[in-house]
């Protein structure tokens, strides 16, 4: 039998990568590793470079001008209250039969307003002036009696001096003549009482007329024809108590509530300057009327009058002269400092401007702020003056409208560029 050929063995050490193809692949890879490092180093330049040059973002406000006059030393929030207000109401119940004024109606003293229905009144006054008048019938009726009894009270007594007549019949005479003048002061006491209950019923009939009792303005109509109105409350809810409500503009003033914690800054004629929240851009001049002196002890604050002034602050100011001034309106009244007497060698630098307290530095006992001016930091050197809040007066170094800084990174120094946060 015939032995099968072998089977030939691959030889593996033929396949080799040549050591070129080696060289050239970590040459490539070296190449990479530089570019990246040059392209790093150059991120790394720009940055730097961009944060050498980067503006430091600075917190800046204005240098305001100081208010002229006294400064504020308390602050307070109130109304417009009138000191003259008045719901006007009916002395009596009855029906409303005529209304004749509506909500802004200017009205003076006496002037009428509504009228109640007064049937029944004048009824009674007619029944009044009838007894009256009855009582005075029976004395003209009583008289012409007296007048014929005293005739035969006379011709009794004749009679009887010639011993004609009995003492009887002059008794009799007598009596009837004294029964007579009874009557008539009995009749004419009758005519005094009906006077008075005429006076009475005439008092009902006027109350049936509802008048202003001074000079105002309607600022609530309580009452409408055909209601039924009375001086204390009835009918569940469906009766009125009220016809109108007036308030004298004249007497408007300001009342505000002061915490009892600063209430010895209040004194009375204190100048203030009250600002309506309608009409923000108006100051109204004042003084302090009276401090109430009670205190409420739920909310811990002391009641205080103001009123207006004109801008002098001397003449008392008529506030009906301005129709923006309305009762119960909103105000914010801000209370002046009492400026003390001084003679010329002691009188107060005036302020040129103020600034935020933290926007002044202190540097061995000297004061300075720095100043924007463009991108550029400016030291300026300040003198400063009393605290107003959280200002402070610059007495010399800035004028007022300059920004100055009032926030930013440490340290800053003159010179450095920087930029303002938005």
């Amino acid at each position: 039998m015939a032995t099968p050929p072998a089977t030939a063995k691959p030889d593996l050490s033929s396949l080799r990568i040549s050591d070129a193809k080696r060289v050239n692949e970590r040459s490539s890879k070296r190449w990479i590793w530089i570019a990246l490092a040059v392209v790093l180093l150059g991120l790394l330049g720009a940055a730097a470079f961009a944060y050498r040059n980067r503006k430091v973002e600075v917190e800046v406000a204005s240098a305001t001008k100081p208010a002229t006059g006294p400064s504020g030393v308390l602050n307070a929030s109130g109304y417009i209250t009138p000191r003259r207000r008045a719901t006007i109401a009916a002395k009596i119940t009855g029906r409303v039969t005529g209304v004749y004024f509506d909500e802004g109606t200017r009205v003076t003293e006496g002037q009428l307003l509504a009228t109640l229905d007064d049937s029944d009144t004048r009824r009674a006054l007619d029944s009044a002036k009838a007894d009256r008048d009855s009582a005075q019938a029976a004395i003209a009726d009583y008289e012409v009696q007296l007048k014929n009894a005293e005739i035969e009270l006379r011709r009794s007594q004749q009679l009887l001096k010639e011993g004609v007549s009995t003492q009887q019949a002059l008794d009799s005479a007598t009596m009837a003549a004294d029964s007579l003048r009874a009557k008539i002061a009995l009749a004419k006491q009758q005519v005094v009482a009906s006077e008075a209950r005429i006076r009475e019923q005439q008092q009902n009939v006027d109350n049936c007329t509802i008048k202003a009792p001074f000079a105002g303005i309607v600022v609530s109509k309580d009452a409408q024809v055909g209601e039924m109105v009375s001086p204390i409350s009835a009918g569940g809810g469906f009766t009125r108590t009220g016809i109108a409500t007036i308030v004298d503009l004249h007497s408007n003033e300001v009342e505000v509530d002061v915490s009892e914690a600063y209430i010895a800054k209040v004194s009375n004629n204190q100048p203030v300057n009250a600002v309506l929240d309608a009409y923000p851009d108006w100051s109204i001049p004042g003084k302090v009327r009276t401090v109430i002196p009670t205190a409420d002890r739920q909310k811990a604050t002391v009641k205080v009058r103001i009123s207006f002034t004109e801008p002098d602050h001397k003449e008392l100011f008529d506030p009906a002269k301005d129709p923006r001034i309305l009762p119960d309106m909103g105000v914010k009244v801000s209370f002046l400092e009492i400026a003390p007497k001084t003679n010329d060698k002691e009188k107060k630098t005036p302020a040129v401007a103020l600034v935020p307290q933290k926007a002044v530095r202190q540097e061995n006992g000297s004061a300075y702020v720095f100043v924007v001016k463009g991108d550029i930091l400016e030291r300026r050197a300040v003198k400063t003056g009393e605290q107003r809040g959280s200002d402070i007066e610059i007495l010399a170094g800035i004028p007022s409208g300059v920004q100055v800084v009032v926030g930013g990174p440490e340290p800053l120094h003159d010179g450095q560029s920087v930029q303002i946060q938005k």
